[in-house]
């Protein structure tokens, strides 16, 4: 197969974040990704069961948890995306723990009761998507159900918890705390709702935040909030890459100062821990400083391509385009200093994605090149 122009230069700029990540990788260390999807969207995201392990083998990623999208045929039930994940993930030689995906407003109990005797190995939640909160939508009794049947099965509840809802806190935490044995999975660190929700569920004894994120800030905030030992390493495919989120991940956990201890258990032990046997590492208290130290110019740096980023993944291609000129300004600036090193990995990274914005077909990369630049310009 021929290598273009395009991929060459994008595998050239991603080089030495990848040489960077292998470095502080802990050798040995199992990886776990918490939270991937396969199957198709209603946004026209899709992932096959090929396309997820090639993501994960190109960041040597061992084994994940996976579960539908936001699938077209999930009516009634989700039954039909849930049988899919349940075959693709027994074709997968033990790499794919499959959860089942309910919606409360639609026989969840059902359908979960059915998908746990299949094979499933934990459940999912999507507020977002099925439009519901915690303390509303006269759900209390369903949702309160799902949890008594996860209790029941000793399965954890992966909830999204990202982007695009209300807060949904207080409902949340009261909930929780009824079923203190049922261990959640909050996505994307808690992010619509972090600071109550970290506060509120402090005395949870099994709540793990995932860092399936996109700003490297959230997850700065949450490491100083909460155990580390109850953050796991996820990435959120098809919207993320395990690569990608592995580089936050580590880039992070570093810059918390995180033992070799509690950067395995985040990688993969947590996970790996709660699958195979049902328990949670014990913890130590949370490290409860968040202070960044970034230098003016990679402060720049980093506010222009985290404007640059999302402006791109949703078709905003002036934008995109005025703001990683901005970036590149910044990254020329001919003063010396400690950022100097980053700065060399960064400017071949911004030039490469600026070329590769131009083409529908590769500004995936471009915007995987403006997250990796975005992670390291914040945690020297």
């Amino acid at each position: 197969m021929t290598t273009s122009p395009a991929d060459t230069r994008y595998a050239d700029a991603m080089a030495p974040f990848l040489a960077d990540a292998h470095s502080m990788r802990p050798e040995g260390a199992a990886l776990v990704d918490a939270h991937t999807h396969l199957g198709l969207d209603e946004d026209g995201r899709s992932l096959t069961l090929a396309e997820l392990l090639a993501m994960l083998d190109v960041a040597d990623v061992d084994r994940a948890c996976t579960f539908p999208l936001h699938d077209p045929d999930r009516r009634p039930s989700y039954s039909i995306p849930n049988d899919r994940v349940l075959a693709w993930a027994a074709e997968s030689d033990g790499r794919l723990t499959p959860f089942c995906r309910l919606d409360p407003f639609d026989d969840p109990l059902t359908e979960g009761a059915r998908c746990l005797a299949a094979g499933a190995r934990g459940i999912k939640l999507h507020p977002r998507a099925q439009a519901f909160t915690f303390d509303g939508d006269g759900l209390q009794d369903a949702l309160a159900g799902i949890f008594a049947l996860a209790a029941e099965a000793r399965v954890p509840i992966l909830i999204h918890a990202g982007r695009g809802l209300p807060p949904i806190a207080e409902g949340l935490v009261d909930l929780a705390l009824r079923f203190p044995e049922v261990v959640l999975i909050l996505a994307h660190g808690a992010i619509c709702d972090q600071g109550v929700l970290t506060a509120g569920l402090a005395d949870h004894p099994g709540v793990l935040y995932d860092t399936s994120c996109f700003y490297p800030m959230d997850l700065i905030a949450l490491l100083a909030r909460v155990p580390a030992e109850r953050v796991v390493f996820a990435s959120d495919p098809p919207y993320g890459r395990p690569a990608g989120g592995l580089y936050l991940a580590l880039r992070v956990a570093r810059h918390a100062g995180l033992d070799e201890a509690a950067m395995r258990l985040l990688l993969g032990g947590t996970m790996t821990s709660l699958i195979d046997d049902g328990q949670l590492p014990a913890v130590r208290p949370p490290r409860g400083d968040s202070e960044l130290q970034v230098s003016a110019r990679l402060a720049r740096v980093y506010g222009y391509a985290s404007t640059a980023g999302p402006a791109l993944f949703t078709g905003m291609i002036e934008r995109a385009q005025e703001a990683m000129d901005m970036a590149l300004a910044a990254a020329r600036e001919p003063h010396p200093g400690g950022d100097a090193e980053a700065l060399e990995m960064i400017r071949p990274a911004l030039s490469a994605a600026v070329a590769l914005m131009s083409d529908e077909s590769t500004q995936r990369g471009a915007v995987e090149l403006m997250h990796h630049v975005m992670v390291l310009a914040v945690t020297q």
